[in-house]
Parts: C-alpha cells; structure tokens; sequence
C-alpha cells in the first residue's frame, strides 16, 4: 500500500513499531547498524534514504563527518528533528529517493537499510540508480532486505504489530512465501539474492550481496569500480 509508511506508520507509531520488538528483532535492527558502521569514516558524508524518525541516524552521525536523512513522511521527520537536536551534523529533508535533490557524486555512502527497498513501493531499480548517482566513484551504497531464515521471526513482529493497532489484521491466507499481506492493504515484500543480483546487472559498479546475522541481506555496490578492481 503506497503511502502507509506516510499515513498510518510514521513518527510516534512507527517508534512503537521499534519499541515492541522481541530480542530476535532487536539483534537483526542492531546486526544492520553493525554492519553499515563498518562501511563508514570519519570524513564521510552520509546519506540515509527512508530515515523516518532518525531512529539509526544517530549512530551513523557519530561515525561520520556530515549526515544526511531523507523521508516522505513530514511527521517523522518533524519528531526525527526533535529527538536529533543535539547533533549539529544531522540533517533531515522532505524527497522522494528516487527523484533525489543532490548532485551527483556528493555522498561517500548511501544507505537504505531494513528492506526499505521494497517498502518504498518504488521502481527498484531507477532507487539503485539514482543512489548511485549521488554517491561519489569508490563510495558505498547499501540496500537490506530480509534473509528468508528470518522469516519466522519477522512474522512473530508484523503480528504484534498488528494486535498493537499498528497495521491492519495479517491476512493469513495471502501471507506467505516472503510476503506479509494486512487486510488494510499493507503488504511487505523481500529482495532475495537472485533480485539483487538481476537489478544490479551492467551496472559500473562492484557488486556484492552477503547474509548478515542469518536476517538480513545486504547489497553492496561499489559505484565506478569494474569487476577486475579498476576505477
């Protein structure tokens, strides 16, 4: 359902949405952070598509120089901007990431981490594209998705989100196979290793996709990079 994540899971309900997690969930959110923390320096700047209320911006702004979070939600944002104050490196702009308003080449790295590749309800592939136009020849960009051997797990979140009130009933009957359906319209999907790998074709970049903490899958392009390691 196009727009969800901007009228009826943002800001304070999309806290809850983190706050109610079981520890399994909580390793996978803290495993993500992890694994993009090693992927950034201290002179970087940082890109972070799909931000929402700043939840992992914090943790990428102590590791960076500048950083930056975009979201299409105005009421996460207007909270991200509340519980990010204190940081006089964080910054937050209302865009659409696939229609991105930097230039080309501006970030070292660019993240899009808990399936938001699939969340945004997007062209995935013009999202890729356009990430790596604005990252810089030798930078990063990250996309995640769902492992499928975490499967079990997400689930046991979607649901008690759902007896929470904060998305629709699971309809059990289209629910499976990597999708999440609600009866409200919400529907969740996956980006599997052979996605990436199709999405990623003829791109000049190094691509790489890895299984990290038996949850999560990262794609990790490398812009302007060719395969035998020349720029």
């Amino acid at each position: 359902m196009e727009g969800y994540y901007d009228e009826i899971l943002s800001a304070e309900k999309l806290r809850q949405a983190y706050s109610i997690a079981p520890p399994r969930v909580r390793r996978y959110l803290e495993a993500e952070i992890e694994y993009v923390l090693r992927h950034l320096n201290p002179g970087d700047t940082v890109l972070e598509l799909g931000c929402g209320y700043g939840r992992v911006l914090r943790h990428f702004a102590r590791a960076a120089q500048i950083v930056v979070g975009i979201d299409t939600s105005p009421a996460s944002l207007l909270l991200g901007q509340e519980t990010l104050s204190d940081l006089g490196n964080c910054h937050l702009v209302c865009m659409d990431a696939v229609h991105l308003g930097f230039t080309r080449w501006t970030f070292d790295c660019v993240v899009c981490i808990q399936n938001g590749i699939s969340a945004f309800h997007v062209d995935q592939r013009a999202l890729i594209s356009e990430s790596i136009r604005v990252t810089r020849r030798g930078g990063t960009v990250l996309f995640s998705s769902y492992s499928d051997r975490f499967w079990v797990d997400r689930l046991r979140w979607f649901e008690m989100q759902a007896d929470a009130g904060l998305l629709g009933e699971i309809d059990r009957e289209r629910t499976g196979d990597g999708v999440i359906v609600c009866k409200d319209g919400f529907r969740a999907t996956t980006v599997l290793k052979p996605q990436f790998e199709s999405l990623t074709a003829g791109l000049d970049a190094d691509v790489s996709v890895t299984e990290v903490d038996r949850s999560s899958l990262f794609c990790c392009i490398v812009p302007g990079i060719g395969r035998n390691g020349s720029r």
